[in-house]
């Protein structure tokens, strides 16, 4: 009689304070179970890590519900369909899905998955370019942005997943795009790599004043992943009828007590501003108008598949703690099948 499948999972053993540490997880051994019908059983190649996990690890109401102490935390992850009890995946599929990761084989229903072309892009890529970080930048730049040529576009987080994809896009559309980032490597590759017409360092002196020397005629969309001083600079140089995106605030995310707003908020009424927050997931209507638009772009060199990857389920929490503090360039990934 064959022997059960088992597979290591990553389970949140506690909830963490301030920055997460290794402490706050547990790598578990578990039995995998068989797909029932309606069902696929997926070996996991990537697993990916996002800001967005970090709110999900506190026990507090949020667009999406918070992780559970003692069980498997998920997340977004591609692999190939190892069993299939359904007719719509057979199996040797490649699929993506959004809750399967931080685990090597994953279980869940076959309408949860969608199938991915090898062919399109690497696998890697439906979870960066390809996947939601690229939708999130679609969704959030050309539709609530709404950049015209030959206006400025301003980008914080710039050298992450959903940030490089941004400036790429503005690029395309014909805009002057300015990035922040915190070293003087991303700098770099924001000039030399996705071609960004000027990039800060944000670590190399106050935010404002680094900002308004590289915008100087001031700014016409601010893509904000980063909060707190990021939006208080690009508010001072924003244009009359400017849009800022509210993305993410990932210099707060790990805040132990509340944070102030900007001092400046108020310029947002005579400016005539407009502040959008959104998440991607409400935008399902746009994912093939994306894929077919950022397929195309990618085929032609005009966008980027730009990961760090780190191998190992083992190594997910670390991973998952170094993009908090900025260690990855473009997006970060765990590898969990070697070679793949």
């Amino acid at each position: 009689m064959a022997q059960p499948l088992k597979g290591r999972e990553v389970h949140l053993k506690s909830r963490p304070k301030g920055e997460p540490t290794q402490e706050n997880f547990e790598l578990v051994e578990a039995a995998v179970p068989e797909p029932t019908d309606g069902q696929v059983l997926v070996r996991n190649h990537f697993m990916s890590v996002d800001p967005y996990m970090r709110g999900r690890m506190n026990d507090a109401k949020s667009y999406v519900p918070p992780f559970k102490l003692g069980e498997v935390l998920d997340g977004g992850s591609v692999g190939q369909v190892v069993r299939s009890r359904s007719p719509d995946l057979k199996e040797g599929d490649f699929v993506v899905g959004g809750t399967g990761g931080w685990r090597e084989y994953a279980v869940a229903p076959a309408k949860h998955y969608q199938k991915v072309d090898p062919s399109v892009g690497p696998l890697p890529a439906y979870l960066g370019v390809l996947g939601m970080p690229g939708m999130t930048a679609y969704v959030g730049l050309l539709d609530i942005g709404q950049p015209v040529p030959g206006e400025t576009v301003f980008v914080s987080g710039a050298a992450g997943a959903v940030g490089g994809v941004v400036g790429e896009l503005a690029r395309i559309k014909g805009c002057r795009v300015v990035g922040s980032v915190g070293s003087d490597a991303k700098v770099k590759h924001l000039r030399e790599k996705l071609k960004f017409d000027d990039a800060i360092n944000y670590k190399s002196g106050p935010v404002a004043e680094s900002l308004a020397k590289a915008c100087p005629d001031g700014i016409d969309v601010f893509f904000d992943n980063v909060g707190g001083e990021h939006l208080e600079a690009a508010l001072g140089l924003m244009k009359n009828h400017g849009r800022i995106v509210l993305c993410g605030a990932i210099s707060q995310y790990n805040a132990t007590a509340p944070t102030p707003g900007p001092r400046n908020l108020a310029l947002a009424v005579g400016k005539r501003l407009k502040l959008q927050g959104f998440i991607v997931s409400d935008h399902g209507n746009r994912r093939a108008d994306f894929l077919r638009d950022m397929g195309g772009w990618l085929r032609e060199g005009k966008v980027s598949d730009v990961s760090t990857v780190v191998d190992g389920l083992d190594k997910a929490p670390d991973a998952f703690i170094g993009m908090l503090r900025g260690d990855n360039t473009g997006k970060m990934l765990v590898r969990l099948v070697k070679d793949a």
